[in-house]
């Protein structure tokens, strides 16, 4: 299905945890049904912490979503009456996600991504670099640094309260007892390769 519309952009929402990703996704989709245009949610199939079925903000404010495995279903749910698509936790997508936006947006849809920029070793995640590249739109939030109340852009994995090591996996969802915000001086990284 190749459906052309006017003029279609890429949006990109970026920060750590806790900086209001999802809640400023849902912001501009409520804004979006607002103005009568339709619109298609999404989040990957990995993303179960706090809904099976729905995009959630950590303060739980929420919006029904199509659970995905690949970008590629997106195709599936959409229609020539569909005006704006919105996919959160967009770092938990492979690569070939960055094209599909990227046709998405060229067809003439308004296109609004969320996701993580940094994983919890401070480096960039996933695809979210090559799409805060290509977005017309890039918003970057921080949160606020559990540890001493500073603009955080950093997130931070503990293991039993402990600062996880660099070796641990990059995924593994979690929420706010396996993860904090923190700035760039409290986030710690132990075995991380840093001597220059």
């Amino acid at each position: 299905m190749y459906i052309m519309k006017q003029s279609g952009w890429l949006e990109l929402i970026c920060g750590s945890m806790f900086s209001g990703k999802s809640e400023e996704l849902i912001r501009r989709v409520k804004r979006a049904t607002y103005a009568k245009q339709e619109v298609k949610v999404f989040k990957p199939a990995i993303d179960n912490r706090y809904s099976e079925e729905a995009v959630v903000s950590h303060n739980g404010t929420s919006m029904t979503s199509h659970v995905i495995s690949s970008s590629a279903e997106i195709w599936d749910h959409i229609s020539e009456s569909t005006d704006v698509i919105a996919v959160d936790e967009v770092q938990f997508f492979d690569e070939s996600i960055i094209d599909d936006l990227s046709l998405l947006a060229d067809k003439g849809y308004r296109v609004i991504a969320a996701g993580l920029d940094m994983d919890f070793r401070g480096e960039p995640f996933g695809v979210v670099p090559n799409l805060m590249a290509m977005a017309e739109l890039v918003t970057k939030l921080q949160a606020v640094c559990s540890v001493c109340g500073s603009p955080a852009s950093r997130t931070q994995r503990l293991i039993d309260g402990q600062p996880a090591s660099y070796d641990d996996p990059v995924i593994l969802v979690g929420a706010s007892e396996s993860y904090e915000a923190r700035c760039r001086h409290h986030h710690k990284v132990p075995k991380k390769h840093t001597d220059k």
